[in-house]
């Protein structure tokens, strides 16, 4: 399927048009702050626009994830070729985009919280200029990861979100932004070393054929195909690299459940656990959130958290089917302890950025736990709550921003009554709170429901564990209401006022979502099903005596 605007293909206009609106903010005079404010907004709601039409044309009967025919809006071309270096051989490097069910609803995500974490940003005051273009550089960034495959373009587009993200915490973070920073950025470097090598051992142990037009061929399509001078190259081609037949024999990872394989997936795990994050690689996360500004909290929480677990996803399990079913129930395990420890830690905050900080480590370990299932149902659930908990922490954080706005503080033991004083603020965070702890009717309960039924088939008693946290969850959720709106408005804040228009448009959009996915989840479960059903059988397959076979 191709869809093109002015002979450019949709995804490339979804993931490079922010950088246009970047180039035209750094042209603008600083003085016209509000000009940079609209362009930058303008250029997000396009992006938005383009994301709806993408998943209204995505046809939900395709499977992708290890098959180039199955993936949508393909876009592929020549990126780098060097015919020859020495030893090295020829370098073939590919533009290589593409979307199929897992990926297409992280880009509608992502476009949807690039453009409400944009209208947040109205709040920020110093150096918009440099802000609103770190803003959309990071958004490229963050588009580029969920639609690249190639390995190469991956690692470029997941490195990219690095700098931006630094500078946004470490310039218009609070007090001790400078640590949170740097603690974000030297966790996130340890993981992209990791996987810069595991990168490049698929590399070398990935084999394909390039004809002389520079289409290429996996080895089984050669042999079929007849066409004359095929030339055997290395690839960063994902869809290659889930190919067993395309390893190259006696290479470092050729056949199967060998040591080198799981050394390798390990190294991929820990690069994306660190961003999930998951315990023990979460102690990073508290300090960004708490110091980064409310529109770059709603960016972290809302998608590039999802990044890791999408990276797994991608990655790690079609192409490490064997170490994935090997090392499951440890996966399992760590979502089931990320899951408790995340709740019982978030009981014992008393600044709301931190207790919603470590919801999010608790939550996403209900992502860590379906994706660990290997059952369908275990990982359209955890999709499913990546997307819920992208929307539903965005809702958060920004509440959070309301409330600090107007008092500068935090703590919430410092608050009370607001009820009668902000009922708009009241009823939104309402909403908010009993979709965290996962109420019926709301989107968290049906993606939260999914993934504890897959990891029930596989991993029962952990999966009991794991749903004791639902308990904890409620428990902290609903005295942080208590604390916040009932009882007496102290005196200091009978000056507050209620959500401005700005601020209710931002919440009301997202509560829409929230609400709506709760009662017909369909539209979004159905984007993602057969290719689920598709990785589901990867992994299963990995475990018959076929597979087995060419250890």
């Amino acid at each position: 399927m191709e869809f093109t605007l002015l002979g450019i293909g949709i995804l490339t206009w979804l993931t490079f048009l922010p950088v246009v609106g970047m180039a035209i903010v750094l042209l603008l005079p600083k003085e016209g702050k509000d000009t940079i404010r609209w362009t930058s907004l303008a250029f997000t709601a396009l992006q938005l626009v383009l994301a709806v039409v993408l998943v209204l044309r995505f046809d939900r009967t395709l499977a992708g994830i290890n098959s180039e025919a199955g993936m949508q809006f393909v876009e592929k071309a020549t990126w780098i070729d060097i015919q020859s270096v020495a030893w090295f051989g020829r370098v073939h490097i590919e533009y290589f985009l593409g979307v199929d069910g897992l990926s297409v609803a992280m880009v509608l995500l992502t476009a949807l919280i690039s453009f409400i974490a944009t209208i947040s940003s109205w709040s920020i005051t110093k150096s918009l200029k440099g802000y609103f273009a770190l803003l959309l550089l990071l958004d490229t960034g963050m588009m580029g990861v969920f639609v690249a495959l190639d390995f190469f373009l991956f690692y470029v587009f997941w490195e990219v979100m690095l700098l931006p993200m630094y500078f946004l915490i470490g310039v218009w973070g609070g007090p001790r932004r400078e640590y949170a920073a740097i603690k974000f950025f030297l966790y996130t470097l340890l993981g992209s070393v990791l996987m810069l090598l595991a990168m490049i051992a698929l590399y070398f142990s990935t084999n394909v054929f390039i004809d002389p037009a520079g289409v290429m061929y996996s080895i089984t399509e050669a042999a079929k195909s007849g066409v004359q001078g095929l030339e055997k190259i290395h690839t960063f081609n994902l869809i290659a690299m889930m190919d067993p037949g395309n390893m190259v024999p006696g290479s470092l990872l050729a056949g199967w459940g060998t040591t080198w394989r799981y050394l390798a997936y390990g190294a991929l795990f820990i690069g994306f656990a660190i961003k999930i994050p998951l315990f023990p690689f979460h102690t990073w996360l508290p300090d960004a959130h708490v110091e980064a500004p409310t529109p770059i909290s709603v960016i972290l929480a809302g998608v590039l958290l999802k990044m890791g677990a999408y990276g797994m996803l991608r990655i790690s399990f079609p192409v490490f089917p064997d170490a994935m079913r090997h090392f499951s129930w440890e996966l399992a395990l760590l979502g089931v302890i990320s899951m408790v420890y995340g709740a019982l830690v978030a009981m014992a905050q008393s600044d709301f950025k931190k207790l919603i900080a470590y919801s999010s480590v608790s939550h996403m370990g209900i992502v860590v736990l379906g994706m660990a299932s290997m059952t369908t149902q275990g990982m359209m659930g955890a999709v499913f709550q990546m997307f819920n908990h992208g929307t539903i922490t965005a809702m958060l954080f920004l509440i959070v921003g309301v409330i600090y706005d107007r008092a500068h503080t935090r703590g919430i033991d410092e608050f009370g009554g607001l009820m009668n004083k902000m009922p708009r603020y009241a009823a939104v965070m309402t909403i908010a709170f009993f979709a965290a702890l996962g109420l019926p009717g709301l989107s968290g309960f049906i993606s939260e429901a999914l993934s504890l039924l897959g990891a029930f088939q596989t991993f029962r008693t952990l999966t009991i564990i794991g749903a004791v946290t639902i308990v904890l969850t409620a428990g902290y959720m609903l005295w942080v209401l208590q604390r916040v709106f009932l009882g007496s408005l102290p005196e200091k804040w009978q000056g507050l006022t209620d959500m401005n228009g700005r601020e209710t448009f931002m919440l009301a959009t997202l509560a829409v979502i929230v609400i709506f996915l709760g009662i017909y989840p369909s539209p979004m479960l159905d984007l993602m099903n057969v290719s689920m059903s598709s990785l589901a059988g990867i992994l299963h397959q990995a475990g018959a005596p076929a597979m087995m076979g060419l250890q």
